[in-house]
């Protein structure tokens, strides 16, 4: 029902079966991580997730790069695996094989704007539907789009949503 909810609210071609949300987490500023975790079917596929040691921002926390990096990273590891998927011996981490039916962005319009610069470096923007989630009144951003979707209270989708962003976080 969940996913049923999700394709009907976001007007995607088809169930998002594969869902991949994206956080940034900040120790003090040092440690910067990033979290990538992977839903298949509205259920959480914890041998898919993934860390990202994020290096190329030091100094200031900068969630929009430190996005940015991971996002190129797991898709430059995607675009590889494309390259190599039919050479002999090919070992394929199924975490970054394959592109999810749909991204969720940890934060708003900011961090989904360095997400959509991302997908369009790829040629990926008209292949993964991408959207941000805000924390505050549980907002659901669209690239390109000034308006916001906000999912009925007590909707499955919302909870399925809610439920993948809390998980990014904890893991």
């Amino acid at each position: 029902t969940a996913l049923a909810e999700l394709q009907n609210a976001l007007k995607l071609p088809e169930p998002p079966n594969r869902i991949e949300c994206y956080d940034i987490s900040n120790t003090q500023g040092t440690a910067i991580i990033g979290a990538m975790v992977v839903f298949t079917q509205g259920v959480p596929d914890k041998k898919l997730y993934r860390r990202f040691n994020i290096e190329s921002v030091v100094g200031a926390p900068d969630d929009f790069a430190a996005m940015e990096e991971m996002l190129t990273r797991r898709f430059r590891r995607w675009k590889s695996a494309q390259e190599t998927a039919n050479q002999p011996g090919a070992k394929n981490d199924a975490s970054f094989s394959f592109l999810p039916d749909l991204i969720i962005i940890d934060g708003g319009k900011g961090q989904l704007g360095r997400a959509v610069q991302v997908l369009e470096k790829f040629e990926l923007t008209d292949k993964v539907p991408v959207v941000g989630l805000a924390k505050q009144q549980e907002e659901i951003f669209f690239p390109h789009r000034s308006d916001s979707l906000m999912l009925p209270r007590h909707s499955q989708g919302l909870y399925l949503v809610q439920r993948i962003r809390d998980e990014a976080h904890r893991f």
